[in-house]
């Protein structure tokens, strides 16, 4: 059963982070809308999908606050969302993000769409779905962990077990859906790559069968135009770039990190990496011909689509992840990332020499996440304790030039 009701009802759990208003951004968490823009700025830049219109995670924001108000930032609005994983979007005036409703025996995912400036709800989607009996436990319910995708006045939101919904962005009504789970075999909660549009093409990671570990779709029907792969899914969500005069599809596997053409899935090149899904959760990082994925740097042929390794000088997969969450932040020749046991190092982007490391910024415990959002001369980090800093700027050698501001 499919609805789009006018209002939310319980049950729900209510899930609270720190973020700021325009990006709502979070790694693998959910949102509450807080302001970072003066009021007279509400109306700005859209950030209508993972990692924001660039999908580079840059916020070229401007007319932001210049130092955070004694006390911390003050909360716009706050409003109550169930269990996921997804990051809200905004586009047009309005937040977009996926949650699920749990009620033993029974499951939905829902599309929520909330006015920018007031939280309140304009529509909601839901749909039924089946989850495993411990997605019901407190403290690891199942919820959607790809980020919705709005584009030309249309969201798309893709479920963990396979469901594709293409909904009008005005009033949540259904324009398309796929049921990926029975024409391509996706696996039980498995769908979490957020999705992205190339052209008149939807391209989703799914780790389909047969050969359709990435697929391309019609986004204005939903038909498919190619697949590609026979490899296994992970959490990493693919980018596209443009290098050695073309544009390349880039996909982290379980198997390897593979260059497609985004028009047909033909493949460019391929470099093994053998890497659990549990490690493979960043989005890869493309500045200049560098290409960072995780703790792989590649370098891009100019003249052709092609790829060579910099560093590291080993296929041992410890030393070719930095972090299993956040994604690393690839400026000028520095590296800025978490590691996995809750340091913030910088590495020299050419050689990954470590230049500096810090444990300030979160508690030293596996799985701890920083995740970093530049912003003109700054740069913002959130991490796993839910707390918001900035640090005035960047700079490889000379580290971080001030203490954070923390809100």
């Amino acid at each position: 059963m499919e609805t789009c009701p006018t209002a939310l009802s319980p049950p729900w759990e209510p899930i609270v982070t720190r973020a700021f208003h325009r990006i709502l951004w979070t790694g693998l968490a959910t949102a509450v809308a807080m302001p970072l823009l003066p009021a007279a700025a509400l109306w700005a830049e859209d950030w209508p999908q993972w990692r924001g219109p660039n999908r580079d995670g840059v916020w070229r924001e401007r007319g932001v606050l210049e130092a955070f108000p004694r006390g911390g930032l003050k909360v716009r609005w706050r409003v109550p969302v169930g269990p996921g994983w997804s990051s809200p979007v905004v586009a047009g005036g309005r937040v977009y993000l996926t949650d699920s409703r749990l009620s033993r025996p029974k499951a939905e995912e829902r599309v929520l769409c909330f006015a920018e400036a007031t939280g309140k709800l304009f529509w909601a989607y839901a749909y039924e779905v089946s989850y495993p009996d411990w997605a019901f436990t407190a403290g690891q319910e199942a919820g959607p962990s790809a980020t919705p995708l709005v584009e030309a006045g249309k969201v798309y939101a893709l479920g963990p077990n396979g469901h594709l919904h293409c909904l009008d962005a005005a009033n949540g009504k259904l324009l398309w859906k796929k049921r990926l789970d029975k024409e391509y075999q996706v696996q039980e909660l498995m769908g979490r790559a957020s999705p992205l549009i190339e052209g008149k093409l939807l391209i989703l990671f799914i780790g389909g069968k047969p050969g359709a570990c990435v697929l391309a779709l019609d986004k204005d029907s939903g038909k498919e135009v190619w697949r590609a792969l026979n490899e296994s899914v992970t959490n990493s969500s693919p980018i596209v770039v443009t290098a050695g005069g073309k544009r390349q599809l880039i996909v982290w596997t379980q198997e390897s990190v593979t260059s497609l053409d985004p028009a047909t899935g033909k493949a460019y090149w391929r470099e093994r990496m053998l890497t659990s899904n549990n490690d493979a959760v960043a989005t890869p990082v493309f500045h200049k011909d560098l290409l960072l994925v995780s703790g792989l740097m590649l370098k891009l042929d100019a003249g052709k689509p092609a790829a060579s390794v910099l560093w590291p000088d080993t296929k041992a997969v410890s030393r070719r992840i930095l972090s299993n969450t956040p994604t690393a932040m690839l400026q000028g020749d520095c590296v800025f990332s978490a590691r996995s046991s809750g340091e913030l190092v910088c590495l020299e982007a050419g050689i990954g020499k470590e230049v500096w490391k810090t444990d300030k910024v979160t508690g030293l415990k596996g799985g701890a996440s920083i995740h970093l959002t530049p912003q003109r001369d700054t740069v913002l980090l959130y991490t796993d304790r839910g707390e918001l800093s900035r640090k005035s700027k960047v700079h490889c050698h000379g580290r971080f030039l001030r203490q954070p501001e923390v809100a």
